[in-house]
């Protein structure tokens, strides 16, 4: 109190108030107009759950098994049609791929650019296509800590490749096979080889322009045919009167020496992220981004074995005998030759790369099974995919339907996202490589036991 015997200090005291409270006024102004700092995910998402079968991200937990029919598709526009693309965030410190008790999941390689499609070589050496700066990495070993002991660039200036496959199939490959947007070309390679030992060849020209720019390639098991898929350049486009969609929407074969390509399959709206032979069976199987803008639930995405010469319903018809109506009275001859795909993904999981699990590391259950990733929706209300699913095939090479959630994670709790699983491939020691264009790394999953 002694120091309010001065007179003038309650003047003073009340002047230093209000120069305070202004200061405060100003930061407050000034901080209003800040742009707020993104939701890193910490708080959650509360939009109602989806209906069943159908889910989203945050009800996709690894070990969850799923299964759409024919007869769990909604009518068109059930739901108004979404545009819900994924903001992509870094990684934040605490956020990691989940897998199942006994699974590991390690980061295998960081600071890539636009990691896309992964391929084993024979000799054990993994092949990755980083597709936007336009070339062909290749790592080799593996350190104690789960990385590769080396890495090297096999080849460089290429347009967008994508699809990868060693020719001829079996021990002793001569050639890298690589898709990319507007054709295939090959190298010479021969196993070890960390660089490639001469230029690309000229293999074919594909359907290129706008749309789906992934080219995945094949071999058949006996080495005569070359299959690469193509996907559409639209959504709904009728080929009849949109010439640019000629040869697209089809997989296509040629012999890998004289390469005529002649359509395979065709109707598959975009298979470019992933084709592979079934090592049991023999049979092509495919993994199939389907068409958008119908609503949340429809049309699903899927994965099948490819019957040659199977129509798969683009853009007319979709999952058998069902009409897009945007293309109504179209093509009614070909309602009833519409193939239903083995195994129906929810809609709009955007399903890319695929591998068919022939390692011993993993359980013995999952020896034969697809591993799949699921790149992401843009085009439903709350995100979907964004993880590596497991579809059995029950140790007989053929699916029953249902599917299961593998790998999850790639998406924080109030919807942002920090991963895209891409590539999928086998390593040497049985463990699974994945590729993540999101974070641009690699994610190796090995089994630890129970």
């Amino acid at each position: 109190m002694r120091w309010f015997a001065n007179p003038y200090a309650p003047i003073a005291v009340a002047m230093l108030l209000s120069l305070t409270m202004l200061q405060a006024a100003s930061q407050t102004a000034q901080v209003a107009n800040v742009p707020a700092l993104p939701d890193m995910g910490t708080s959650k998402l509360t939009a109602p759950p989806p209906p069943t079968p159908f889910t989203d991200f945050r009800y996709e937990k690894p070990g969850t098994v799923r299964k759409i029919t024919v007869n769990d598709l909604p009518q068109p526009y059930a739901t108004e049609s979404a545009d819900n693309g994924p903001a992509l965030v870094a990684r934040p410190e605490n956020a990691w791929p989940v897998a199942l008790p006994g699974f590991k999941v390690a980061l295998y390689a960081a600071g890539l650019d636009n990691p896309r499609l992964l391929r084993t070589a024979p000799n054990g050496d993994i092949f990755l296509a980083e597709s936007d700066p336009g070339r062909i990495r290749v790592f080799r070993g593996l350190t104690g800590d789960g990385k590769p002991e080396q890495s090297a660039i096999f080849a460089s200036g290429l347009k967008h490749p994508y699809g990868l496959a060693f020719y001829p199939p079996g021990p002793e490959p001569q050639w890298l096979y690589v898709g990319s947007t507007g054709e295939v070309v090959r190298f010479p390679y021969h196993n070890g080889d960390l660089k490639a030992s001469g230029v690309p060849q000229h293999v074919a020209d594909l359907p290129a322009g706008s749309g789906h720019g992934t080219r995945a390639v094949e071999f058949s098991p006996d080495g005569k045919r070359l299959f690469v898929a193509v996907g559409s350049g639209s959504n709904v486009d009728d080929p009849d009167t949109h010439p640019r969609e000629k040869n697209r929407a089809d997989i296509l074969a040629c012999n890998p020496e004289r390469c005529e390509l002649s359509v395979y399959a065709y109707g598959i709206r975009n298979a470019g992220g992933g084709i592979a032979v079934n090592p049991q069976t023999g049979e092509l199987w495919c993994s199939v981004n389907e068409r958008d803008a119908l609503g949340d639930n429809l049309v699903p995405d899927y994965i099948t074995h490819v019957q040659e010469g199977g129509f798969y319903g683009w853009p007319w018809w979709y999952i058998g005998a069902h009409q897009d109506p945007r293309h109504k009275g179209k093509h009614p001859e070909l309602k009833d030759k519409a193939i239903v795909p083995d195994v129906l993904l929810q809609p709009h999981n955007a399903s890319l790369g695929f591998a068919f699990y022939q390692g011993q590391q993993f359980p013995a259950e999952y020896k034969g099974d697809i591993f799949a990733s699921e790149h992401g929706s843009w085009n439903k209300a709350v995100r979907v995919g964004y993880e590596v699913i497991r579809v059995p095939l029950h140790q007989t090479g053929h699916a029953s339907g249902d599917y299961e959630d593998f790998l999850t994670g790639f998406v924080l709790p109030h919807g942002n996202v920090w991963g895209r699983p891409v590539g999928v491939t086998v390593a040497q020691d049985g463990s699974m490589l994945v590729s993540d264009d999101g974070s641009n790394s690699i994610w190796r999953v090995s089994y630890t036991g129970k």
